[in-house]
C-alpha cells in the first residue's frame, strides 16, 4: 500500500482483479432486482469500491440515471473502468474519502467493502456528509465476524488482498451507522439461483455451506439518510 492508502491492484496476483466483474454481477443483478429502484433519471449515484466499473456500467444498463461516480483505492482498476465507460455519464476517481469529489448523491452503492475498512465510523460519516436527506446507501456484506465460515476465509483472503482484512461484526457495522445519524434496515440477499457446485472449493467445503451463504450470510444493509 502507497503512502497515500492506494493500491495498484486489490489482489496480489496479476491479474486477480481482471475476473472479479464477471464473478459480482450475479450479486450486483440481485441487489438491484432487490432495492426496488425506479427511476432514476434525475439521480445521482455513488459507488463506493468500484473496482473495474462493472456495477455502474450494469446500473446504468438497468436503470438509467443522470450520472454515476466510482471511488476505489485501487489505481490500475479505475484506470480500466475509465477506459471502459464508453459514452456512459460516469467518472471515476482513486481514493477512498467520498467528501474529497465535493458531490452529494441521491444513490450509493457498496459491494464487499465494508470488510476492509479500518474505520467504519469515519467512513459513515463521510457517506452522511455526501448524500442528500433521504437518500440510501445499499452495502452488501457476506465478509462478516457472524459469518461461520469467517475465520477460514479472512485467512484466504488475506493470502490475496493487498488491503489488510479487519474483523467486523454486523451489528459493528449496524451501530456504525446508527451513530452516523442514519436509519438502519438490513435483508439477507437471498441469490434466487442455481449455485454452481465446485468440489474442493475453498470458500465452500461443503454444498450447505454455499447455499447458506447466499441465502443467509450475505447481508445487504440499507442505510438511510435523515
Amino acid at each position: 500500500m502507497a503512502s497515500d492508502g492506494t493500491v495498484a491492484t486489490w489482489h496480489t496476483r496479476p491479474g486477480g482483479d481482471d475476473g472479479m466483474g464477471d464473478a459480482h454481477t450475479p450479486v450486483w443483478r440481485r441487489m438491484i432486482e432487490v432495492s426496488k429502484l425506479g427511476d432514476l433519471s434525475g439521480s445521482d449515484v455513488l459507488d463506493f469500491g468500484c473496482n473495474q466499473g462493472g456495477f455502474l456500467r450494469l446500473l446504468h444498463a438497468t436503470h438509467p440515471f443522470r450520472s454515476g461516480i466510482g471511488i476505489d483505492i485501487a489505481r490500475e482498476s479505475v484506470a480500466r473502468a475509465e477506459a471502459l465507460k464508453g459514452d456512459r455519464p460516469l467518472s471515476y476517481h482513486v481514493g477512498s474519502e467520498v467528501a474529497k469529489l465535493g458531490r452529494r448523491f441521491d444513490l450509493t452503492f457498496s459491494h464487499e467493502v465494508l470488510y476492509l475498512l479500518p474505520d467504519l465510523a469515519a467512513h459513515a460519516r463521510d457517506m452522511a456528509d455526501v448524500l442528500k436527506p433521504g437518500a440510501s446507501y445499499i452495502a452488501a456484506m457476506g465478509c462478516h465476524r457472524d459469518m461461520p465460515l469467517w475465520p477460514r476465509w479472512r485467512a484466504l483472503i488475506a493470502s490475496m488482498s493487498t488491503v489488510k482484512v479487519q474483523d467486523h461484526s454486523l451489528d459493528d457495522v449496524a451501530r456504525a451507522f446508527g451513530d452516523a445519524g442514519f436509519g438502519v434496515a438490513a435483508r439477507s440477499l437471498q441469490l434466487e439461483d442455481f449455485l454452481p457446485v465446485s468440489p474442493g472449493n475453498q470458500h465452500y467445503p461443503r454444498v450447505v455451506d454455499l447455499i447458506r451463504y447466499y441465502t443467509i450470510d450475505k447481508v445487504l444493509f440499507r442505510f438511510t439518510r435523515g
